[in-house]
């Protein structure tokens, strides 16, 4: 298997990327709140890219990729596969760019990811579509049609996008006057975890970089254990619609398993505690895949390989949380929490 890039060349990428992006995308808040904190026992900050355009991280990839693409001369509309998140910022930068986009989505996708899709502007391709052959059918479409095909995550371009969170996380920090020694980040096929670990190991030396998956699709955390890539057999059931991937990337899976530092696990109930924590005490509209990260910080779920060196969140000043997005209809959230029986009583 080839070698991780290198950081230098990659750190060439994300300049690339920031020069790019400059104008196009928002440059999302930090947030924090003080109840989460004491829960927490200890300074969480959010990253809320819930509030980037197209309602997550992915824009960022999206009209990196496009752009480069663009660049170079390749004028070819754009073909991509996605749960929803990745649909609609391929969607939206196609609008803008002046180019046609088509989307290859599985049925059962959330309704209001694939209307957003459309609205955008693009032609959605749905029928018959399964997690398990959308590569497949993504990639018969670019032939037949000469799209130019935009992966959601095992692409370098896509990653250098994805990797500008962590740049503005790095200068937001500097703006508040703290150090995070901890980032904590949502992981389905890699894209921002490889994206962000990279950007983090050259502007944040000395700071873990951890990402978060469902128990019930724990396919990363399996080949970080194993030192390969490790794949599931059939998609996962969780409410984290954005990470119903069967293995990381495999350009994604070189750079993660050189510059992350683990990866942990959640269960259901842990991530509908951290959602209803979020929607409650944030007042920001996430969706469950934007609440896996908080879910491993207030559950403690992973221990050493979250934590590193340090026995607990006692021994962390500050921690960095990324939202990764907030597309999803109030009763997809309303539903997970019911099912739970949250909020707490305590806290009702």
């Amino acid at each position: 298997m080839d070698s991780a890039p290198s950081l230098t060349h990659t750190a060439l990428e994300i300049d690339e990327a920031l020069r790019r992006l400059k104008g196009l995308v928002h440059r999302t808040p930090l947030l924090h709140s003080r109840l989460i904190d004491e829960r927490a026992g200890c300074r969480v900050w959010f990253k809320a890219e819930c509030f980037q355009r197209s309602g997550s991280f992915k824009a960022r990839g999206a009209f990196n990729a496009a752009l480069a693409g663009l660049e170079a001369g390749d004028r070819r509309g754009l073909v991509a596969l996605s749960s929803g998140n990745h649909g609609q910022a391929v969607a939206l930068a196609a609008r803008e760019l002046g180019l046609p986009a088509v989307v290859v989505m599985p049925e059962g996708s959330s309704p209001v990811k694939v209307a957003a899709v459309r609205a955008y502007g693009a032609e959605v391709v749905i029928d018959g579509v399964t997690v398990l052959n959308r590569e497949r059918i993504a990639a018969d479409l670019a032939t037949e049609r000469d799209l130019r095909l935009l992966h959601p995550h095992d692409d370098v371009l896509v990653m250098a996008g994805q990797a500008t969170v962590a740049e503005e996380v790095a200068d937001q920090a500097r703006e508040h006057d703290f150090t995070p020694q901890l980032v904590v980040v949502p992981v389905g096929g890699g894209g921002l975890l490889g994206g962000m670990a990279t950007s983090v190991r050259r502007r944040l030396p000395g700071c873990r970089v951890v990402g978060v998956e469902p128990a019930t699709g724990d396919d990363a955390a399996q080949s970080m254990r194993a030192g390969r890539l490790i794949a599931l057999a059939e998609p996962p059931v969780t409410a984290a619609d954005g990470v119903r991937t069967l293995h990381l990337g495999a350009t994604c899976w070189e750079i993660i398993r050189e510059h992350a530092d683990a990866i942990v696990t959640v269960t259901e109930a842990e991530l509908a505690e951290a959602l209803w924590w979020i929607w409650s005490r944030c007042k920001v509209v996430a969706e469950p895949t934007g609440a896996l990260a908080l879910a491993a910080v207030l559950s403690g779920s992973g221990g050493a390989e979250l934590w590193g060196d340090r026995s607990g969140s006692a021994g962390l000043t500050d921690i960095v949380c990324v939202i990764s997005g907030g597309n999803c209809e109030p009763k997809q959230v309303a539903g997970l929490l019911g099912e739970y029986n949250l909020p707490p009583q305590e806290s009702a």
